[in-house]
Order: structure tokens, then C-alpha cells, then sequence
């Protein structure tokens, strides 16, 4: 499925109805340039599952858990990982194979390491459609 989103508030709105519809155990790969909004996504994606808690990219922890929605949250940013095996370090199995979601930033860097029932997100901007323009494929979900 295609959408299109003319904002930063359409873009976190999308994220947050993904978000209602979660289930225990999804894992969804968000992949986009640096800047297309994949933490304005994350976050409202966040909020449809019921977490109040400020939300931000994890860049330099490369997790982020919140667990006080609906459904745990087990937010990866891998941008900053050397060597996919890295994530075995941190545990990754419990989380892709847990009963929260997992939404993982910059897949791509890690994807033989993602289990294939694994959803996509790509996010990518358009500057001849605007500035704020971001067209978002969403699979699997």
C-alpha cells in the first residue's frame, strides 16, 4: 500500500492508525534517508499504541524501550552498528521473537538478521511534489 502525506502531522497521524492496529510479535523494518521522518512516524506510531511517553530515535542506544501502551515497543535505531552481530549483544532475539513490536530503523543495515515475517515502511520524499511531501510504502502490515 502506497500513501502519500503532505505533513509531519499526516505522516505521525498514518504512523499512529499503524500503530491501533499493532499485534504482539510484528516486527517492521522503517527504512528512508536521514530526515524523511521515520521518528515523526515512529512517534505516532508510538501513540496508537498508547504510550504518552516522550518518544526519540535511539541513535546512540540503539534501543529504546516503552512499555506502557497496549503493547511493548522495542524501538532499534541501527544506523550506528559496525557488524550486524552486534545486535546479538544486545539481545535481539528476545525482542524480535517477544510479544511487543519491534520497529527497527535503518533495517537495511541488519536484514539478514530480521526474521521474514518482517512488515516494511520506506519513506521517501519528493521535492518536485513540496518540501513536506513524503510518499510512504507500507508491506506486510
Amino acid at each position: 500500500m502506497i500513501y502519500e502525506t503532505m505533513s509531519p502531522q499526516e505522516t505521525f497521524e498514518l504512523g499512529e492508525k499503524l500503530g491501533q492496529k499493532a499485534e504482539p510479535g510484528q516486527i517492521i523494518c522503517l527504512n528512508g534517508d536521514l530526515g524523511v521522518g521515520k521518528t515523526v512516524f515512529t512517534q505516532g506510531f508510538a501513540k496508537g499504541l498508547g504510550i504518552k511517553e516522550s518518544v526519540n530515535s535511539p541513535t546512540f542506544t540503539i534501543i529504546q524501550i516503552y512499555d506502557e501502551g497496549r503493547l511493548p515497543l522495542y524501538h532499534f535505531d541501527v544506523y550506528r552498528i559496525g557488524e550486524p552481530e552486534e545486535m546479538y549483544e544486545i539481545g535481539c532475539e528476545d525482542y524480535f521473537f517477544g510479544e511487543g513490536v519491534c520497529l527497527i530503523e535503518w533495517s537495511k543495515l541488519i536484514e539478514e538478521l530480521i526474521p521474514e515475517k518482517a512488515a516494511t515502511v520506506l519513506i521517501e520524499k519528493n521535492l518536485e511534489k513540496g518540501l513536506d511531501y513524503r510518499q510512504i510504502t507500507v508491506e506486510g502490515i
